[in-house]
């Protein structure tokens, strides 16, 4: 005999099973409310944030022909090494053509002082030639009074102490005005010499610079270049990509930046690996204005009907370098990024941005005038008087 269920009954089972859900769903609630204030509430989080890093243009520093490409995209390669070599033939002769003028200006350098010297001794000549003419202005005068020496005698004696004095003042200026050019000036330091020589290590320098290399440590990509290719200077050639030096720039709603300060830890997770692998990483600063402000066009609320939107700051976050090598990342990676806001006694205008790193300084450069010093040397030395 089946059993007679009454509504009263029906409506208190109801009752009690909308109880134990309610119940339910407050204690799940509780619970990730708990979860939330535990663990949750003194962060901050974004997956607005990528991979940011060093992108090293390299590019041709004199004019040329590619001849020979020695990297391609995705290889390693080291700080200095060869990327591409182009033709030195133009900059072989300019070099050619520096070396053959500072060596004729070394010669004019000692031709003005040959003249010099012989302009020294014609104003001696001269200076002498005049002694012996006053004295026989003497002679004359002293005979004309008895009748030996005529007038015309006496008369051009004046006349050629008068024409000597001018070669004199004449010898004299030429003479000072070589002194001017070459004052105590050796051959190391004359101007006319030192100028030669300036070219001549412009003309050294384009030929070392004919072969393009790294200026840091890295991987390439975008390479531009083909062999063949006639370059001007500045022309792009490829990037080099240092993936030991790369950071987060994550981007944070302006509502969430108030307790974002340097020094702050931050934990990141990267799209390409399933969000599995966890990296650590500390606030190094923030950006002193939102993205809209650095905007190629940037937006005037001052016109038109206006809509708020809240603006993103961008924070740039450190990696830790043994997280780095263990698993490297490339720049423009998504990433979901988190950062620990508890800790706000810092300045939010303060930056613990290191320019410690590689990828900030070159020495490549340095040595590339070593040799052109004997050069000049051994130019200088062949062309003495």
């Amino acid at each position: 005999m089946q059993k007679k269920v009454y509504p009263r009954e029906i409506l208190r089972q109801r009752r009690r099973r909308l109880r134990w859900v309610t119940i339910l769903l407050l204690l799940a609630a509780a619970g990730y409310l708990g979860y939330w204030w535990l663990t949750q509430r003194e962060w901050v989080r974004t997956d607005d944030a990528f991979v940011a890093g060093h992108l090293v243009g390299v590019k041709a520093q004199v004019d040329g022909t590619v001849v020979e490409i020695l990297a391609e995209n995705t290889q390693a390669v080291q700080k200095g090494d060869v990327l591409v070599r182009l033709d030195g033939n133009y900059a072989l002769v300019a070099m050619q053509q520096a070396e053959a003028e500072l060596a004729k200006t070394v010669r004019e350098f000692y031709m003005l002082k040959a003249r010099l010297e012989s302009l020294r001794q014609r104003l001696a000549a001269k200076q002498a030639a005049v002694m012996q003419v006053e004295h026989d202005l003497q002679r004359f005068k002293a005979a004309a009074g008895d009748g030996a020496v005529s007038d015309q005698q006496v008369q051009n004696a004046e006349d050629k102490l008068r024409e000597l004095a001018a070669a004199i003042r004449e010898t004299s200026a030429e003479r000072d005005g070589v002194a001017a050019q070459l004052r105590d000036s050796g051959v190391d330091d004359y101007p006319a010499v030192e100028q030669a020589k300036s070219r001549l290590r412009r003309a050294y320098l384009d030929y070392q610079r004919r072969e393009v290399r790294a200026p840091v440590s890295g991987f390439v990509a975008k390479r531009k270049v083909q062999v063949g290719d006639n370059l001007h200077a500045g022309a792009a050639l490829m990037v080099v990509v240092p993936l030991d030096q790369v950071w987060i720039e994550a981007n944070f709603l302006e509502t969430q930046i108030v307790d974002i300060r340097p020094g702050q830890a931050a934990e990141i997770r990267v799209d390409a690996f399933g969000g599995e692998r966890m990296y650590h990483g500390l606030v190094q600063g923030l950006n002193p204005g939102s993205g809209s402000s650095f905007a190629l066009l940037p937006t005037d609320n001052a016109t038109g009907n206006f809509i708020h939107i809240a603006e993103r700051v961008q924070v740039r976050i450190a990696l830790a370098p043994e997280e780095l090598r263990a698993a490297p990342l490339q720049p423009g990676l998504s990433t979901l990024t988190r950062v620990h806001i508890a800790d706000t006694a810092a300045s939010a205008l303060a930056s613990k941005v290191s320019l410690a790193d590689a990828a900030y300084r070159t020495d490549i450069y340095q040595h590339e005038l070593d040799g052109v010093e004997d050069k000049i040397r051994e130019i200088i030395a062949a062309n003495r008087s």
